[in-house]
């Protein structure tokens, strides 16, 4: 497997970081490839020797998700796992539940580690970690480690410091969006009548009073409100919504179901089977709109959800992160046949854009949050004062399209990137089928991938030895492009990536010509790797038109 160039930049820093300090904190996003990135530097630190290294995470999904992508990494790796069904450390690399691992007896029968990783490491200051860190610290005292997060600040202001004394490197929302592999928001910031009263809303120990916020939020009128600027804007989409109590949280799914609409509440109060079916029918898409008491922040996604409500205003940035994050991944139109998902809409009926005004945060391992107003803007149609974050103008409608004023702020829907710029960081060469820029396609030596321009949307297609061609993204040039290149490093390695190898450029071989048209013969530019591209596509050109014209009446069908 190959990494991308940013995911090799990751590595390179924290393994880098690890040498200089004993410990150091990766922060990267949803989207990033968090674990290929942890696994890789696993790998690096004990290849080729007797080191142990133990990857901690605090749910079975985590170290079920951690172990399966380690070993695509590093399939030369042995591994193991502790949790509360097996509890084997014969591996050189063991997956850990910490829940499980903190206590005393699993404790004592930990070997000594060269390496502890902890995924989600903004847990590491609970007492269940700190347990395992004082315990593997003292059975070696070179011990390393290395974490890795998407949300450093922690909501009750903890600092991380006492486990990591430096961050090796912060991959940002900004980059993955503009690079394919997050979708870009559209954010609405939208006052029913109720901001003066949120604002005025106490903070207790970890968040805004919810009780006054219910208060607040939990009557008809708002709710009413709150389910017809949905349908206006969003509502063909599907959505989660983020609600401040149980009973708000009902309330609201009651009025979308009045409305014509499907709906259903998932809580912590709920049995975990009640909760898992709900999700489930919200995933097959039999349920439209999922509203959700604080359980849906972390750890769940569904990627064709492409509209995130918030009902409740969060007084901590990682929090309202979590939460649009929910919306922000694209979709593998093989597990969602005719979902097409370009952007993701959010409805902001509370404070939490106003406040926070971009979805980028600085790393403070002290646990110092930054204070002072978000960013604001003048709408000049009808100089309402809105945060920078909103690209259209909640009052009259304006959108905020120019480039410079694009330019001036950094804000949560402000990321551009050109497509030319992913294509020159590929490790592969993307070849220009027709001259149109309407088909584009790389070759490794054991795989390939394409992207196709039909009828307003952009198809990936990815093929490989001894695999049929699959269907890799549906929409966006740039995350079909992304979705490609991704298919690639899955199926390549570093030997095989040769975008600089001189044989790219020599003249076709006369078995090349033999395949193709007569008019190539007279094409003096043609290149070696040129006349490979336009032979992958001659030879998988059934199958590519196939896979492009049936998703396209796929998304015909999902959309009448």
């Amino acid at each position: 497997m190959l990494l991308r160039p940013r995911q090799k930049t990751f590595v390179e820093r924290s393994l880098a970081a690890l040498d200089a300090h004993g410990n150091t904190l990766g922060v990267a996003p949803t989207g990033a490839g968090k674990t290929i990135m942890l696994s890789a530097v696993v790998g690096d630190r004990i290849r080729g020797g007797d080191a142990k290294a133990c990857v901690l995470a605090h749910r079975d999904e985590l170290t079920d998700q951690n172990s399966s992508k380690f070993v695509r990494v590093n399939p030369d790796v042995t591994i193991s796992v502790v949790d509360a069904k097996t509890k084997s450390w014969d591996g050189q690399v063991t997956f850990a539940m910490v829940p499980t691992l903190s206590r005393e007896a699993n404790l004592a029968a930990m070997p000594a580690l060269d390496l502890l990783v902890i995924d989600e490491a903004h847990h590491a200051v609970a007492e269940s970690y700190r347990r395992i860190i004082e315990c593997a610290a003292q059975r070696n005292p070179s011990l390393r480690i290395f974490g890795v997060t998407a949300t450093p600040n922690r909501g009750d202001r903890k600092g991380l410091r006492k486990v990591f004394s430096n961050v090796s490197d912060q991959i940002r929302i900004g980059e993955l969006i503009a690079s394919g592999h997050l979708v870009k928001p559209r954010t609405f910031v939208i006052d029913v009548g109720v901001q003066e009263q949120l604002r005025q809303v106490r903070r207790v120990a970890a968040d805004f009073d919810m009780t006054e916020v219910d208060a607040i939020m939990n009557r008809a009128p708002v709710t009413d409100a709150v389910v017809t600027e949905w349908k206006e804007k969003a509502g063909d989409r599907q959505t989660v919504v983020f609600c401040s109590t149980v009973d708000h949280a009902r309330n609201v799914a009651e009025a979308f179901v009045a409305a014509g609409f499907t709906a259903a509440v998932v809580h912590g109060e709920m049995k975990d089977v009640d909760r898992s079916a709900t999700l489930a029918a919200y995933g097959k898409g039999t349920i439209q709109v999922v509203v959700n008491v604080a359980v849906l922040t972390e750890g769940w996604d569904n990627p064709p959800t492409s509209c995130v409500i918030l009902l409740r205003p969060s007084s901590y940035k990682s929090t309202m992160i979590q939460m649009v994050g929910r919306g922000l991944r694209t979709v593998d139109p093989e597990e969602h046949p005719g979902v097409i998902k370009t952007d993701c809409i959010i409805l902001d009926f509370g404070t939490s854009s106003l406040m926070h005004g971009s979805l980028e945060q600085d790393v403070d391992l002290d646990g110092r949050l930054a204070a002072g107003e978000a960013p604001i803007k003048q709408c000049p149609e009808c100089a309402a004062t809105v945060p920078a974050a909103v690209i259209e103008c909640p009052l009259c409608g304006y959108v905020w399209e120019s480039a410079a004023e694009r330019g001036e702020r950094e804000a949560i829907g402000s990321f551009v990137m050109t497509e030319i710029d992913l294509l020159k960081r590929s490790s592969f060469e993307w070849s220009d089928l027709h001259g149109d820029g309407a088909a584009l396609l790389a070759n490794g030596f054991n795989a390939w991938a394409g992207v196709f321009f039909l009828n307003g949307n952009w198809y990936g297609i990815g093929g490989a030895q001894s695999k049929r061609p699959r269907l890799l993204g549906v929409g966006e040039q740039m995350v079909c492009l992304a979705a490609a290149d991704d298919w690639l490093n899955t199926n390549e390695t570093d030997e095989s990536a040769h975008k600089t190898r001189s044989w790219l450029k020599q003249p076709p071989t006369d078995r090349q010509l033999a395949y193709l048209p007569p008019e190539c013969r007279m094409d003096f530019s043609l290149t070696r790797y040129r006349a490979s591209a336009l032979l992958t596509f001659r030879f998988n050109k059934t199958a590519i038109r196939s896979l492009v014209f049936g998703a396209a009446e796929a998304a015909l069908a999902a959309a009448a």
